[in-house]
């Protein structure tokens, strides 16, 4: 069973080997440091780490569209993908979501990504299957969930 949590300083060693070999470890905890103002361009943002018996297995985050809209990105480091971990941390990240007030998931997800929309799917995130370019210049679809 995966838990999540906010980063804290000690955990700069474990982001550096696993996701960030290029970042200094004052650079790391600069980013957790920005991670736990929990804020973002005046926007609500939390990131938590994904943990596996005490162990960082990825990254989950919460960002506030509006007062009823969040999206949630999820990461799974490599070594950890395909054992179910993404689906456990996205119904916690939804039921944390949804706890805060949040009604709509709203998530952009590329279409050549076919272990994110298969996972989205399984979850009961809907699509009207139209693409679009978004800004970083990928094809994406928009998946949509209700919390209600």
């Amino acid at each position: 069973m995966i838990v999540l949590r906010n980063f804290t300083k000690a955990d700069a060693f474990a982001l550096q080997r696993i996701k960030h070999p290029n970042l200094s470890i004052e650079q790391i905890e600069a980013l957790i440091h920005e991670w736990n103002l929990k804020q973002v361009n005046s926007k609500y943002f939390e990131m938590f780490a994904i943990l596996l018996d005490e162990n960082i297995v990825g990254t989950i985050s919460l960002y506030q569209h509006s007062a009823e809209v969040i999206s949630i990105g999820p990461e799974i480091f490599k070594p950890y993908r395909q054992k179910g971990l993404a689906k456990e941390a996205m119904i916690c990240a939804c039921t944390k979501a949804k706890e805060k007030g949040y009604k709509i998931v709203f998530q952009q997800i590329r279409t050549n990504n076919v272990a994110s929309i298969a996972l989205h799917s399984s979850l009961g995130f809907e699509t009207n299957g139209l693409t679009y370019t978004n800004a970083k210049g990928n094809q994406v679809a928009i998946y949509l969930k209700s919390l209600i």
